[in-house]
């Protein structure tokens, strides 16, 4: 295991392992190396051929999602889907949801089909299937996404589709229950090397086990302090805990930091230090200590942006706008530096705005390739036959899915045969057969063509150019299909010597490769614009000038994500990524008031501004004569959680949150706290039963502390053990 600290160079710690291997004359074809971006994995793929003098022809590097597809393709004759599966991203996914719930009678106006995914999707990381799901739901809608979830899991089938959640869960369930399957993995790859292991989830854990099943050679390299996706699944315990799951575990620390000044590592040092749930490093670095970090307070998200661009016109004398990033806590902060930055004439790009794969006309194109591919893909063939428009609306297609449930075929099939299904109108039967009849001569293609050509002849059979060059802004959508077709010709390019000859056609590896892309994957850093995004997507990147803005209360960290000790040191460790992407300038933001829920609110520096030692740091105040009320926005708040200290009942401040204390009703096994919403009064004590909002029911360990600082340890039954504050926790007693 490499304890790799930020900017210490860890991609190089795998390529040259990888290059040392090869030189030592193991095949690249016994070495699987996987990534989190198909980027990562293809500058892997770079360097390595760098080091070796050749391409590493065979060698399996990709994302975790792209190396189960692969095998999902290769053993799709042990699974009830075939090689031509289509891989439904998040908007597929959602639409499928919804026609689930329609199959079973759910109303997607009452309940929303976004919710009920989400939901279908955590089971699914959690490797919990729809039966077990059904019987441990606790809530209203846990209750009604156990009903719509195995219509989901059947419409799935029937489609011949996997949504993107699925590629992990099944690929874990054949290596797991099929002896002969990872067997052959497991002999096949004599070294597994994992990237960015503290992101992996409990089904990326199982997977890494049984690739290494047979050999037990496995090297992660990681750092625990970079993980910053436990809402979607990641399992820190999988790093901190990797030497007891693998014993005889050698442990290397890279704490030298080839990025940052040190200034930038004092601050991002001091800030991480908080942290209990962390294995001990601290960066250093050869650099000099450079400029302070600047952190700034301003009136409001305006004046905010306004700034910012002021300070990047400052550093254009030595820097592009291509090396500098804004980095933010919500999508939503973003609007008011577009503002800013269009107003001064700067250019950038929003990385994690609007998709190239994700626009309406390439989505178009793309459907009507999917359904070549995989013709059983129902969701394709909705979008396919709605454009161009041919005549073929709601009614009928109500009457081919009544026609299609009486039979064992799909859409097209019922397409095929519309002129004998009762009901259909003859010009929409006629359309429908017409379309059944070219998609069927085009589908001969596809084995045979490469994915450009049949692309090509798609939008020639089907008139696709035209009725784009008919709407008014066609020009602009004509040159992203023609950029799509650009992108297949790339993509057989770069896949010549990637061996995946067995896995499918090349049409149907350009569609796999498409729907496991990530915005970041698309990111040019020599495009000449600054960056906007994300602190999570700015995972991974650096830039010598960075700004962090919004680093206030309830934003940085964000409200509903600081409910639990362990919420709230994710939050922490989001801060210290957007710090460590910082190489020579750095630059943080907080405001007085900001414009949220509809209204202006007041805002107050985040918690985690306490932590900055004040000799790295540079402090600058604009347009806040008098405020706050009484004091410096500086001053500390006592607002860090872990250390608020109020006694219970001591101020109106304290009674604000929707729990009472009562001093006079405590016992030695714990307060007891009055939920108003309930009316039920209940000892929150070791043994209790009690139901969390988000988590479900549980067991209560213990309780420590009181007022506002009590934690409660719970055991819960489907998330394990969990600190929560009470004082945010919800906690109902379990009926």
């Amino acid at each position: 295991m490499v304890l790799a600290g930020a900017g210490s160079g860890k991609t190089r710690v795998l390529t040259a392992r990888i290059a040392r291997m090869m030189e030592d004359g193991l095949p690249p074809y016994r070495i699987l190396a996987v990534t989190f971006t198909n980027k990562a994995a293809d500058v892997m793929r770079h360097r390595i051929a760098g080091l070796v003098g050749h391409e590493p022809d065979g060698l399996w590097a990709g994302t975790f999602h792209s190396v189960c597809a692969r095998i999902l393709r290769m053993e799709a004759d042990r699974t009830d889907r075939t090689r031509g599966f289509t891989i439904y991203d998040e908007s597929d996914s959602q639409r499928a949801v919804k026609r689930a719930m329609e199959d079973v009678d759910v109303d997607p106006r009452r309940w929303s089909a976004k919710g009920v995914r989400a939901r279908i999707s955590d089971a699914k990381n959690a490797m919990v299937r729809p039966e077990e799901f059904a019987a441990a739901a606790f809530d209203p809608l846990s209750r009604v996404t156990g009903t719509v979830y195995p219509a989901y899991e059947r419409l799935l089938a029937r489609c011949n589709a996997y949504d993107f959640d699925d590629l992990l869960l099944r690929a874990v369930r054949l290596l797991e229950e099929d002896d002969e399957v990872r067997e052959h993995y497991g002999g096949r790859f004599a070294h597994v090397l994992v990237d960015e292991y503290q992101d992996t989830n409990h089904a990326q854990y199982r997977l890494v086990r049984a690739w290494a099943s047979v050999h037990g050679n496995v090297c992660v390299v990681g750092d625990d302090d970079q993980s910053i996706y436990g809402w979607r699944g990641a399992d820190l315990r999988n790093i901190l805990d990797f030497e007891r799951d693998f014993p005889g575990t050698a442990v290397v620390r890279l704490e030298q930091n080839y990025r940052s000044t040190g200034a930038i590592l004092n601050v991002a040092n001091a800030v991480i230090a908080r942290n209990r749930a962390r294995k001990e490093k601290r960066l250093r670095t050869e650099r000099s200590h450079g400029a302070r970090v600047v952190v700034a307070a301003l009136r409001d998200e305006r004046a905010e942006a306004s700034w910012t661009v002021r300070q990047v016109e400052s550093h254009r004398d030595r820097y592009t706008l291509g090396e500098v990033g804004v980095l933010y806590r919500t999508n939503a902060q973003s609007r008011a530096y577009e503002d800013a930055l269009r107003g001064a004439g700067m250019p950038y790009r929003v990385v994690g705005g609007i998709r190239f794969y994700e626009r309406r006309e390439v989505k178009d194109v793309l459907a009507y390739l999917q359904l070549l591919v995989n013709p059983a893909d129902d969701t394709a063939f909705f979008r396919a036959i709605g454009w161009p428009r041919r005549g073929v609306g709601a009614v009928t297609l109500e009457r081919m899915e009544a026609a299609r449930s009486r039979s064992d075929g799909s859409l097209l099939d019922v397409a095929a045969a519309a002129r004998e299904v009762k009901g259909l109108a003859g010009g929409a039967a006629r359309a429908l057969a017409l379309f059944a009849r070219d998609m069927g001569a085009l589908a001969d293609l596809v084995p045979v063509a490469s994915s450009a050509e049949v692309a090509e002849e798609c939008l020639r059979t089907f008139g696709l150019r035209s009725a784009l060059e008919a709407e008014e802004d066609g020009e602009d959508r004509l040159a992203n299909v023609d950029e799509l077709v650009a992108g297949m010709v790339a993509f057989a390019a770069d896949r010549r010597g990637v061996g995946e000859e067995s896995a499918g056609s090349d049409l149907g590896l350009f569609l796999q490769h498409v729907s496991l892309l990530s915005d970041v994957d698309r990111y040019d850093p020599e495009e000449g614009a600054v960056s906007l995004m994300t602190l999570h997507n700015a995972k991974g990147m650096e830039f010598p000038v960075v700004f962090i803005g919004g680093v206030e209360e309830g934003l940085l960290p964000l409200g509903r994500s600081a409910e639990t000790i362990e919420e709230l040191e994710e939050e922490r460790r989001l801060f210290y990524v957007g710090l460590t992407r910082a190489m020579d300038h750095l630059h943080v933001t907080h405001v007085s008031r900001r414009f949220r829920a509809g209204t202006s609110m007041p805002c107050f520096p985040s918690s985690f501004l306490d932590d900055l030692p004040e000799e790295a740091i540079d402090r600058r105040m604009s347009g806040l004569p008098g405020w706050p009320p009484g004091g410096s926005p500086f001053a500390a708040r006592g607002t860090r959680l872990e250390s608020r200290s109020a006694s219970a009942g001591s101020s109106d401040r304290d009674r604000s949150f929707d729990w009472r204390y009562d001093p006079a009703t405590t016992s030695d096994a714990g307060p007891v706290y009055d939920y108003s919403d309930s009316q039920e009064t209940f000892e929150l004590a070791s043994g209790a039963r009690i139901v969390h909002p988000r988590f479900g029911p549980g067991t209560v360990l213990s309780v420590m502390g009181d007022g506002r600082t009590a934690k409660a340890s719970i055991e819960f039954d489907l998330q394990g053990p969990k600190t929560l504050l009470v004082a945010h926790a919800g906690l109902r007693p379990a009926r």
